[in-house]
């Protein structure tokens, strides 16, 4: 299923995702006994708003090897993991915000999320699959130039509307080999394929699950591929995944 929550007459929804119409729910798809109202929107009457409001977004940096070259770093035995605040969100469609006069060189990077559907703490590989509510779409917005400045990356990843997600949760899909490609104004800049990730989404949510709790809603991003790359003001940025649609912000 396509999982969507979105806006309509100032009201905010949640979806099912149909072809161009959204079936609305009683409730969150996150609650295990939400249910169709009957009541339907066509999608061109709707605004889709982030289908998570997570609580932490847990990150992996340099989870792609091409990545890690074009870096030239060393491949990771362990996930690199960071986390960016729920003030992060973007909209699909929304703007990624440029915080001028605190960075001037951010970079876009096009990622698989993953999608926690319940409540998981000490678990193992086999049993994550049973706590993932889907996958989406997300931009891990980068001020690059703080990164280093800084040497931990909570400031450079942590900005305001710096991460973009949606616009729908997959439900059914297999994350082990989709193809990921992420344009800027029209030209392609990454193009890979989730099957070069390092670590897996299985081992992810095992490891991370033993670190700390992961709660309802909460997401993952996966890492992106090599091909980042300065945005300007005014870029449109278009991330696509295979099976989970197209991810557009523009930067202002």
């Amino acid at each position: 299923m396509k999982y969507v929550r979105f806006s309509k007459d100032k009201k905010v929804y949640y979806g099912i995702l149909e072809g161009e119409e959204v079936k609305v729910l009683n409730r969150s798809y996150f609650c295990s006994n939400c249910s169709e109202t009957g009541e339907r929107f066509p999608v061109k009457e709707i605004k889709l708003l982030a289908p998570t409001e997570f609580g932490k977004a847990l990150c992996i940096g340099l989870n792609y090897r091409d990545h890690a070259e074009e870096f030239k770093l060393p491949i990771p035995e362990k996930p690199v993991v960071f986390m960016k605040a729920a003030t992060a969100i973007a909209d699909p469609d929304g703007k990624i915000v440029h915080p001028k006069g605190m960075s001037e060189h951010l970079d876009y990077e096009g990622e698989l999320a993953v999608v926690i559907g319940k409540k998981c703490h000490r678990i193992t590989e086999e049993q994550a699959n049973d706590y993932i509510l889907g996958y989406t779409i997300a931009n891990d917005v980068t001020a690059r130039d703080l990164q280093s400045k800084t040497g931990q990356w909570t400031v450079a990843k942590g900005f305001d509307t710096f991460c973009p997600i949606g616009p729908f949760i997959e439900s059914e899909i297999d994350p082990s080999s989709l193809d990921l490609e992420t344009m800027v104004n029209g030209e392609v800049k990454q193009h890979s394929n989730t099957k070069n990730l390092i670590f897996k989404v299985p081992y992810l949510i095992s490891y991370l699950s033993n670190v700390m709790t992961l709660n309802t809603g909460d997401i993952i991003l996966t890492g992106t591929p090599s091909g980042i790359s300065k945005l300007e003001m005014g870029d449109v940025v278009e991330i696509t995944i295979e099976g989970l649609g197209t991810l557009k912000n523009t930067v202002v």
